[in-house]
């Protein structure tokens, strides 16, 4: 999978994407990650990026030509499955969102700056608009590299055990169970036996009922989408 990822501060991206298991799927050739400086592709003066907002008001807007010439020049060389802009106004992000947008081969994700960008981009070029949540960061920088974590994970071949992407929270709607390592008694805190019985069955069972308790106690909304969906499968 191959992710371009359009910025006007592409520094701000180089340890995210650098590191642990990006970097081994990078290394394996299961994940491509390019950063394209949108600067670079400004024919204006000082390599300008951003002007002045028709109508007045406070803040710069980034402007059509760097962005687009970015993006017909990669257009090019290849077909895009979606071009993602970042924003706090895009639809929120989740797992089921990863899942989807896993399955796909090439991605363009522009990063936001300033007030935004020229809103003809939006309804002329972008084909998806996601939020990684409702509050307002300094760029789109943060958010792709939440996007480009938590989908190329689910790449397989990307994390050793291949069932371990499956098991995450939200996969099912309902957060992940308690999880527990050795030693199985420290001081007077022990593992649940249920875990130590080797039932595979029982074992899932109490995992089951576990992500249940704790998904109702702490996102109880899950729950409720959870049924919204049954209810229109039906």
């Amino acid at each position: 999978m191959r992710f371009d990822i359009l910025t006007a501060v592409p520094e701000l991206l180089d340890s995210p994407l650098s590191h642990s298991i990006m970097q081994r799927a990078k290394d394996r050739g299961l994940l491509e990650v390019f950063v394209h400086n949108i600067r670079d592709y400004s024919h204006y003066k000082h390599k300008q990026i951003d002007d002045y907002q028709y109508g007045g008001g406070a803040g710069m807007v980034m402007m059509i030509e760097p962005i687009l010439n970015c993006i017909n020049v990669l257009r090019k060389e290849r077909d895009y499955d979606e071009i993602i802009f970042l924003t706090p106004d895009g639809d929120l992000y989740d797992q089921k969102t990863a899942n989807t947008l896993s399955l796909k081969k090439n991605v363009i994700l522009l990063c936001g700056h300033y007030k935004g960008i020229d809103e003809r981009i939006r309804e002329h070029i972008i084909t998806k608009e996601i939020s990684i949540g409702s509050y307002v960061l300094s760029g789109g920088e943060l958010a792709a590299a939440v996007l480009v974590d938590s989908i190329g994970r689910l790449i397989p071949g990307v994390l050793n055990d291949e069932t371990s992407a499956l098991s995450d929270s939200f996969q099912d709607d309902l957060l992940s169970a308690p999880v527990y390592t050795r030693p199985a008694k420290y001081g007077d805190w022990e593992v649940p036996a249920v875990l130590l019985s080797g039932h595979e069955a029982k074992i899932e069972a109490w995992r089951y009922e576990k992500a249940l308790e704790k998904t109702l106690e702490r996102r109880p909304d899950l729950l409720r989408k959870k049924e919204f969906d049954n209810d229109l499968s039906t």
